[in-house]
């Protein structure tokens, strides 16, 4: 990934509001009514998101994940949920029993027990339920998929039009560089399984058929990011807590197996994003970011993304005391939230910059949101709050480079 030399490159973190013109056609392409003026639609709204993340500062944009399907302003998991209609073996799971069913953990023998068994919401299940709380945990469920044959990938289509809008956005605006999101193994298999023996063949499964959009992103020459919020947030689905000796073992098979999908593909176009869940709850039970720095990065990756302007994680940018980035290596951290309305003072987003720039240096620090804007707050704070973090990393810049 490259840098300028005088000042804290601009990203974030991947999903983007939604236009209504885009919401209705997304909604008709699930309805089954592809047109070609629908696809039309698409690559004008990539093009024209990119250039407003030119206009807002953003100096690595992405397609705001405006290939990947929300039809309705907050849709429970399109990050994830569109690798659905990219894979083959699936099928309708109509009793969801990987969703409804307690699964007890055992020493040595870790299982999840579904979106609807966090421990953050046992612990606070008054105000998760309460209706006036303004908890947002993901909306209603959805009929979820499961696997019943050999995984197969089968959106070489659908990525191929990513990267072509892609590319369309960053020739109008003169850019040279972009990412397309894309998920981790890890996250992806979190679905009902009825086909594979064990989690290691599910996983490995998993990496073979999603090594094919990363290598099509990557050959583009493109910047693939790796959405693997289950590194973190897998802790908060296992009842009881387990022991941190076994979660890590339980995570490294994840993570070994999406670097057996990431072989061979240059680093510098692999970013590495993790988060503690999207959902606006307590989090109180979310895992202290020092047990799992280490794991993240043995992901053969150049980049790494996180939550660092999160009230909750916030504080954690100390773990960079104690460890040390390897040379090459850049740190991505979110330094804007997408879990608060309140929009960032830009001295606060500069100051939370050079806490890892002081850190790490300042030629391995990009600027960056916690977790995807679209559908968890409003277009007009969204918009606010790319606004404030260039100028924050324009603040930051200055006093860098001064």
């Amino acid at each position: 990934m490259s840098h300028t030399v005088d000042s804290i490159p601009v990203s974030h973190a991947g999903s983007l509001p939604r236009t209504p013109e885009l919401l209705a056609a997304n909604a008709a392409i699930e309805a089954g009514e592809p047109t070609d003026a629908i696809n039309e639609l698409r690559t004008a709204a990539v093009v024209d998101i990119v250039k407003r993340q030119q206009d807002l500062g953003v100096t690595l944009p992405g397609d705001g994940e405006y290939g990947k399907s929300m039809s309705t302003a907050v849709d429970y998991g399109a990050w994830w949920s569109y690798s659905f209609s990219r894979t083959g073996g699936l099928a309708l799971d109509e009793d969801q029993q990987w969703l409804t069913t307690d699964v007890q953990s055992t020493p040595g023998n870790i299982r999840t027990t579904g979106f609807g068994h966090r421990r953050d919401q046992a612990a606070f299940r008054e105000a998760y339920t309460d209706p006036e709380s303004g908890i947002f945990s993901g909306g209603a469920p959805k009929l979820f998929p499961k696997v019943v044959d050999k995984l197969t990938y089968t959106g070489h289509d659908a990525v191929a039009t990513d990267i072509a809008n892609l590319k369309a956005g960053l020739a109008a605006t003169g850019l040279e560089q972009g990412f397309i999101t894309s998920i981790a193994p890890g996250s992806a298999m979190r679905i009902g399984n009825d086909h594979y023996s064990s989690d290691e063949e599910l996983v490995y499964a998993w990496a073979d058929v999603l090594r094919e959009e990363y290598v099509a992103i990557v050959e583009a020459g493109l910047i693939v990011q790796i959405d693997d919020p289950s590194l973190a947030e897998n802790w908060d689905q296992i009842t009881p807590e387990p022991s941190i000796e076994d979660y890590l073992a339980f995570s490294r098979l994840r993570i070994e197996a999406l670097n057996h999908a990431l072989r061979g593909l240059p680093e510098e176009q692999i970013r590495y994003h993790l988060c503690w869940g999207s959902w606006h709850g307590p989090h109180t039970t979310d895992l202290e970011f020092r047990h799992i720095v280490d794991t993240m990065l043995t992901v053969n990756a150049g980049s790494y993304s996180f939550e660092a302007g999160n009230v909750r994680h916030e504080h954690e940018y100390t773990v960079w005391d104690d460890i040390t980035l390897p040379e090459g290596k850049i740190l991505v951290p979110g330094v804007v939230s997408h879990a608060t309305n309140v929009v960032e003072h830009p001295d606060l987003v500069a100051e939370r910059i050079t806490r890892f720039a002081t850190r790490v240096g300042r030629d391995n620090v990009i600027a960056s949101t916690d977790c995807g804007l679209g559908g968890r707050i409003h277009p007009q704070i969204a918009t606010a709050k790319l606004e404030t973090l260039a100028e924050g990393a324009r603040r930051a810049s200055a006093q860098l480079w001064k």
